[in-house]
């Protein structure tokens, strides 16, 4: 019970972000042309001090072979869910079928999952929930990318990719991490306060979106359904039976499984502007799997424990 109230607690906090977003736009306060500067911000400077800031805590050292099973069992299973999703995207011959399957293989770890890890595991189960993120992070900026850009040129992407600021902020996070850097606290807290940002504006991009979408439309595209089946049900699912089969490492495992479960990433809808894809689609799969998972993350945290 404790559990599904957290989660419909962060849902409820999500959705009065979307609606701030939509608000904005419908009474002139933001006009729509602004969401591509607040993409940009977003990724070259908010999410970079989120993830740089999710290292910048002291850890005992004797976490360092769960951390290591943490980034395996991470790949794992968000490998599981490429493979899922491409699968099941065979068929698509939608030219908005590469958002709809970055919506299937990223969901809102960082946001839906850490205050669930954090009251199921409490503080040494955020590391491991970091570890996730880190893999995470990796894999967006370069198989999400890769399935999104519409750049001809191999040379291009690759360039494009290990030069975004996100990558490269992984890799200083985990210096810091690694070597223990403690930074001076006029470092610190504007990185803090930069990357708390993230989920405001994340979800008022989105609601920025909802605002120039036709709803009753949005419930006429196939694409939807496909994302609401795909990453609520069946990657959650398959990602529980590895658990089960294959006996994994239970505590660091039961957090990936988790984190693996939650909605499409916010970011989806960040991304649809930002590589030109039809942004309904985008802005409706993050709200509506968001409300779905009020429902399916409990369900997952009883299965995970029993």
């Amino acid at each position: 019970m404790d559990l599904a109230l957290i989660t419909a607690r962060q849902v409820v906090i999500l959705f009065v972000l979307i609606l701030t977003g939509f608000a904005c736009v419908k009474t002139g306060v933001l006009k729509q042309e602004a969401k591509k500067h607040f993409s940009d911000l977003l990724i070259h400077l908010i999410i970079p001090a989120m993830i740089i800031n999710s290292y910048l805590t002291s850890s005992d050292k004797s976490s360092l072979s769960k951390l290591i099973q943490a980034f395996g069992v991470s790949a794992l299973l968000l490998i599981v869910g490429f493979i899922v999703t491409y699968i099941t995207g065979l068929p698509l011959k939608n030219e908005n079928a590469p958002i709809a399957k970055f919506g299937c293989m990223f969901s809102n770890a960082a946001y839906m999952g850490f205050p669930l890890i954090e009251a199921l595991y409490g503080s040494e189960g955020l590391i491991y929930a970091s570890a996730f993120l880190t893999v995470y992070n990796i894999f967006l900026w370069t198989a999400g990318v890769a399935v999104l850009s519409k750049k001809a040129n191999l040379k291009e992407i690759l360039h494009s990719i290990l030069t975004t600021p996100v990558l490269i902020s992984v890799v200083i996070g985990l210096v810091i991490f690694i070597f223990g850097i403690k930074l001076p606290e006029v470092i610190q807290k504007p990185i803090e306060s930069i990357g708390s940002m993230n989920t405001s504006l994340s979800m008022i991009i989105t609601g920025m979106l909802i605002a120039g979408t036709k709803i009753k439309t949005l419930f006429k595209n196939k694409l939807l359904y496909f994302i609401i089946s795909v990453r609520m049900f069946l990657i959650p699912l398959i990602c529980f039976f590895i658990y089960k089969l294959f006996d994994l490492p239970s505590e660091v495992s039961a957090i990936a499984v988790m984190l693996e479960s939650c909605p499409a990433a916010a970011i989806t809808s960040v991304m649809a502007v930002r590589y030109g894809y039809e942004e309904n689609i985008a802005a409706g799969s993050v709200v509506i799997t968001t409300f779905i998972s009020i429902f399916t993350l409990p369900l997952m945290a009883f299965l995970l424990s029993s």
